[in-house]
This record gives structure tokens, sequence and C-alpha cells, in this order.
């Protein structure tokens, strides 16, 4: 069974998580030909304060940007 992980920022809807879901799904399927219904997704959000790019985090990053 495959099972694919993502890893994001918080913030996305739960309409935009159940698409990336089905598009993930599909194409999976499409590419191997493995049946949809043995393809796990999971979708896990990470809080900004959690995840960092070149040494900042993008919670930094954002309250630079502000000011």
């Amino acid at each position: 069974m495959p099972f694919i992980n993502v890893k994001q920022l918080a913030g996305r809807t739960e309409e935009q998580k159940a698409e990336i879901a089905r598009e993930l799904t599909e194409a999976y399927a499409r590419a191997t030909g493995v049946q949809p219904e043995s393809i796990w997704v999971a979708i896990e959000e990470v809080p900004r304060e959690n995840w960092a790019i070149a040494g900042a985090t993008f919670a930094e990053r954002d309250r630079r940007a502000q000011g």
C-alpha cells in the first residue's frame, strides 16, 4: 500500500487539504496503475514557528516582512 506524506505550513482549509489528497491519489494511481483504494495520504501541518529556512523560522520571516 503506497503512503504519501505531505508536510506543509499550517493554514490550509479543510477543503484545500481534501483536494490535495484527491489530486495526489489520482496522480499516483495514474502513474503507477495502483488502485486508488490502496493509496494512503497523510497531511501534516507544521506551525510557522516550527519550520525554518536559511536559519529563520517562517514566523520570524513574517515579522520581518511586516516591518
